[in-house]
């Protein structure tokens, strides 16, 4: 890695175009993700289910009549091969292209020309676009090429919780423990910065959950939201998640109002409160100290 920041200070553009490029790509990769993920995780829990309901002896074998409902070909992050929704076409090397396909086969597909969702090339971009930037804070240094990373798993976070209302286990603790581990090199914060931040980003979530379930009977928010909260402190240390908190709970409070307004559902809707978390998360690992110095000069 360091060969590579070598390189790059001597060409900084090329840097930035590369983080641009590539990001394109894992972002067309993402796509892959936030649709398939909560798939195979619904099917993990299906089997899970059968196998601990299924009819069985008093040996505790289970009997010939159990059938899984779940699908026998391979489902994962690689096959089946991306194929279109509506007619099946197997989408070609070609037809996959971050944004330049969907430009050029006008969003439609090649076989049967019915529409593709414009979200596609839109997350590609919106990868790209937020990778480059936080690559051109922190300029070429180890720290973008992390703040890199960190942007593509809060991007995958995002848009499931957005679909599904879930923040995986599988996204959520890995994120977690690459803080812990890079905190160890002081990437963006000394260790004992990330472990606190960690510790008191769970425990702060998990106390507001018990808290809001003892007195209104009904759960608030999800598990997956105290374990991306101890992630996002894991980044930027236990004196971001002040920021973090007011951020996404300002953002979520006027988002959530509007959307109620919107849809008309009044109290009951439900809305997710990853993506708020995520993005928060993303803008303080990018400008903490700024944050913190410009609210500090405010009140004092």
């Amino acid at each position: 890695m360091d060969a590579i920041i070598t390189l790059s200070q001597l060409y900084p553009a090329i840097f930035y175009c590369l983080v641009f490029f590539v990001s394109l790509m894992v972002g067309s990769f993402l796509n892959v993700v936030i649709y398939r993920l909560p798939i195979m995780m619904e099917r993990s829990w299906q089997q899970e289910y059968e196998s601990y309901f299924s009819d069985s002896g008093n040996d505790g074998i289970s009997t010939a009549s159990d059938k899984s409902t779940t699908p026998d070909e391979p489902f994962n992050l690689v096959k089946p091969d991306s194929t279109c929704p509506s007619c099946g076409h197997e989408i070609r090397a070609w037809e996959n292209i971050p944004v330049i396909s969907y430009l050029f086969l006008k969003g439609k597909c090649a076989n049967c020309k019915v529409g593709i969702s414009v979200r596609y090339p839109l997350v590609e971009l919106f990868t790209a676009i937020a990778c480059t930037f936080a690559a051109y804070q922190f300029g070429v240094t180890s720290q973008a090429l992390w703040a890199v990373a960190f942007t593509y798993v809060l991007v995958a976070l995002l848009f499931i919780d957005l679909d599904k209302m879930l923040l995986p286990d599988q996204l959520t603790l890995p994120l977690l423990w690459l803080g812990l581990l890079l905190s160890t090199q002081n990437i963006f914060v000394g260790t004992t910065d990330a472990i606190i931040g960690a510790a008191a980003g769970y425990l702060s979530l998990w106390s507001v959950y018990w808290l809001f379930k003892l007195v209104t009977g009904k759960e608030g928010m999800g598990y997956g939201d105290f374990k991306l909260l101890a992630a996002l402190g894991a980044f930027t240390g236990w004196q971001g998640l002040p920021v973090i908190i007011l951020l996404s709970s300002l953002v979520g409070a006027i988002a959530g109002i509007l959307i109620m307004i919107i849809q008309n559902k009044g109290k009951s809707l439900a809305i997710p409160f990853g993506p708020y978390l995520a993005v928060a998360g993303w803008l303080t690992l990018l400008f903490k100290h700024e944050i913190i110095t410009t609210y500090l000069d405010y009140v004092l």
